[in-house]
C-alpha cells in the first residue's frame, strides 16, 4: 500500500468517526466527552487533508488552489489503480 493510499485512508476514518460523532451528538448535544472527540477527530482531519493537499494535490476539485492552473486533473482518477 502507498504513502498516499494510506494518508487517504486515514483521512476516510477520520471523516468516518467525524459523521458518527455528528449523529450521536443531534440526540445528546451536551455530552462534553462527545464533544471533546468531535473537536480531537476534526482537529485531525484538518491535518490529514492539509498534509495530502500539500503532498498531492486536492482532495476535492473544490479545494483547488491556484489561480492559474486546474490541479484537480493532475492526480490519478477515481477508477485508475494509483487512486485505491
Amino acid at each position: 500500500m502507498s504513502d498516499r493510499t494510506r494518508l487517504a485512508n486515514r483521512i476516510k476514518a477520520a471523516d468516518f468517526a467525524l459523521y458518527e460523532l455528528v449523529l450521536y451528538l443531534d440526540a445528546y448535544p451536551d455530552d462534553r466527552r462527545a464533544l471533546a472527540y468531535f473537536g480531537k477527530y476534526k482537529k485531525m482531519a484538518e491535518m490529514l487533508k492539509a498534509e495530502y493537499q500539500q503532498k498531492y494535490g486536492p482532495l476535492t476539485a473544490f479545494e483547488n488552489t491556484d489561480p492559474h492552473h486546474w490541479q484537480w486533473v493532475e492526480g490519478p482518477w477515481p477508477w485508475e489503480k494509483e487512486a485505491n
